[in-house]
Order: structure tokens, then C-alpha cells, then sequence
């Protein structure tokens, strides 16, 4: 499977490529959200998700099996909301049988743990 072209199919929003991704009756799951999806239901959700996006594939692991780890930024291309996700992907005769998502919401860290004044930036600037 080409990582690269799943992961653009996702920011630019293109069922048509989506879907060529896909086995059929692949589940998605999004745990943050508690939230299961049948292929049709997340090109819905991913392509009707307001606004235009971009985003930095940051990290590819194989896994056992032939399956992946990714780690992606994604971000509004206007400014706005931002994310990092990590993806396990299962595959079967190269296409996504499921695909286990956690989105966590870019921004600073917490009040309680800058005042205890541990940590760093990982990228200064930000």
C-alpha cells in the first residue's frame, strides 16, 4: 500500500481515492471519540469535516504481519485547528481490513505542569 498517497488522499478530502484504499468491510475506529465507522460513514466524516487541510506524514513504522504505525501533523489550511494522530493500520492483500485512529488536540501544554516547570519544547517557537 503507498502510505504517502493514502495520507494525501486524506487531507485533500477525496472519497473517490479513499475508497481505493479500503477492503471491503474494513472497520475505522476513533478512540478518543468512542466512535466506529464503516468505510462509507469515515469518507463521510473526513470529506465533510469543514474546512480545507494539510498536513506532514512525521512518522511511518512497519509492524508484525504487515501492518503500520503512522504518526501524522494535520492541520487547518487557514490557520485554526490542529492535530497529531497516531494510526495502526491493518492490512489484508494490501488494502486497510481496520484502521485504529487516536487524535490528540495540538496547543500547550497545561497550566498545572508549566508551573511545575518540567519539560521542554520539543520544537522551539511553537
Amino acid at each position: 500500500m503507498d502510505i504517502q498517497a493514502f495520507f494525501r488522499a486524506v487531507v485533500e478530502q477525496n472519497a473517490d481515492a479513499l475508497r481505493s484504499f479500503f477492503c471491503a468491510g474494513a472497520e475505522i475506529r476513533w478512540h478518543n471519540t468512542n466512535e466506529l465507522f464503516t468505510v462509507e460513514e469515515y469518507i463521510q466524516a473526513n470529506c465533510q469535516y469543514p474546512g480545507q487541510w494539510e498536513g506532514e506524514l512525521e512518522r511511518v513504522e512497519p509492524l508484525a504481519s504487515g501492518s503500520l504505525a503512522t504518526a501524522v501533523h494535520v492541520h487547518a489550511r487557514e490557520g485554526g485547528p490542529s492535530f497529531h494522530v497516531a494510526s495502526f493500520i491493518r492490512l489484508e492483500a494490501g488494502k486497510i481490513a481496520a484502521l485504529d485512529e487516536y487524535w490528540g488536540d495540538d496547543g500547550p501544554a497545561p497550566a498545572w505542569r508549566r508551573a511545575m516547570r518540567v519539560g521542554r519544547p520539543i520544537r522551539e517557537g511553537e
